[in-house]
């Protein structure tokens, strides 16, 4: 049986073939402004902390590249000394060994904020690691700062450090405290509600995961330097963790989350969005592809906005989180219109279930498992689940 919706057809013909005209004329009828914590962002692409923002020079090529925020570079007490190499792409994602900014936090207070405040952008100020350090470096960026990020990468499951740094930002600042988590070793939803507890106005989620080790070879080699050849994986691959991590923590804490990891395009961050965040922030990709990413994830997000029928991020933000999981009743829909006769499906279908027949896919009912596997591989999206009653 096939069966296809109007509404399916017309969403995936647009996709298909779009009228950039259009295309804008829609995105314009979508206002992309977020508030966060009191602070009105332009958009919620914003940067995050690492190499695009090394200084307030790349701050200011990320705002004119469309940035709706600017998130500095973490600083410490001291300059960062990474080891080099520290940077590769590998397949579907993306390796560092980067440490903080390798600026003395002296340069950043008296040069660097500075310039990044031209923007006319909120500034958030990423900084690490203890409570010493915090409680000094606070009152010191304060003039420049919106807000707040404290990083915590190197925080496990012992929460008293990250407690520690939050209460020390709190007392020495005036301004909203972002606590940017990492993955590692740590329960998610429970390290959220720990930093909810101790005063956070806001969780960023996720940092990079690793370690991770990727091996040259022809040399034989880890394509990170140091001892071990160890980086932290970030881009692409690391988007299904993240929205997990964004799903999980939204889900558990009533202050904004903002999704940070494998976004690279406007479906990325709206995925990120649907999962309970507010905004999104913007790394790898910026490195790959340069600062002009940041207005081009912002436009494409307001595209898909406007042809599903939505006038703003808000509208979609949370939607996972508050939609039922249920299992598919029935095997998904098939649009013949839409399909081309590729055959992914066919190829992919463990229970033989679907076959292409003079250039159109034949779905046998009584056999498909309902496994969803040729939804995801439908290049065209001829092939859909139902959408829940």
């Amino acid at each position: 049986m096939t069966r296809s919706t109007a509404q399916h057809r017309a969403q995936s013909a647009a996709a298909a073939s779009p009228d950039p005209v259009a295309a804008a004329a829609a995105a314009a009828t979508v206002d992309l402004g977020v508030e966060v914590c009191g602070i009105r962002f332009p958009n919620p692409v914003w940067t995050a902390a690492g190499p695009p923002v090394r200084d307030g020079a790349a701050l200011l090529a990320c705002a004119e590249g469309g940035a709706g925020g600017l998130v500095t570079k973490t600083i410490s007490r001291t300059a960062a000394e990474p080891t080099t190499p520290n940077m590769a792409e590998i397949s579907h994602g993306f390796l560092n060994a980067e440490l903080w900014s390798e600026l003395p936090p002296e340069r950043w207070i008296e040069r660097e904020y500075a310039i990044t405040r031209e923007a006319g952008l909120p500034v958030v100020v990423s900084m690490g690691y203890t409570a010493e350090d915090i409680a000094e470096l606070a009152p010191r960026v304060r003039p420049f700062a919106d807000a707040l990020e404290l990083s915590t990468h190197y925080i496990g499951e012992d929460a008293g450090p990250m407690i520690a740094a939050i209460k020390a930002a709190k007392a020495a600042v005036d301004v909203p405290v972002f606590v940017k988590l990492s993955p590692l070793g740590r329960e998610m939803a429970r390290a959220a509600e720990q930093a909810q507890a101790a005063g956070a106005d806001a969780i960023v989620a996720i940092n990079s995961f690793g370690p991770c080790l990727a091996i040259d070879i022809e040399s034989a080699l880890p394509q990170i330097g140091g001892p071990d050849g160890y980086g932290w994986l970030s881009g692409p691959a690391l988007k299904p963790l993240a929205v997990r991590c964004v799903h999980d923590v939204a889900s558990a804490v009533d202050i904004p989350v903002i999704g940070c990891g494998g976004v690279s395009r406007g479906t990325d961050a709206v995925e990120h969005l649907m999962a309970g965040a507010v905004a999104v922030q913007v790394c790898t990709a910026a490195i790959l592809r340069g600062p002009g990413v940041f207005g081009r994830i912002a436009t494409e997000m307001a595209s898909w906005l406007a042809k599903h029928g939505y006038a703003s991020p808000a509208e979609v933000t949370g939607l996972a989180v508050r939609r039922v999981v249920s299992r598919p009743e029935a095997p998904p829909m098939l649009d013949l219109s839409l399909c081309n006769g590729c055959g992914l499906c066919e190829m992919s279908c463990g229970p033989d279930a679907i076959h292409v027949v003079e250039g159109k896919a034949v779905l046998d009912e009584e056999r498909c498992e309902l496994c969803g596997l040729c939804v995801s591989r439908c290049r065209p999206g001829a092939l859909l689940w139902a959408a829940p009653a």
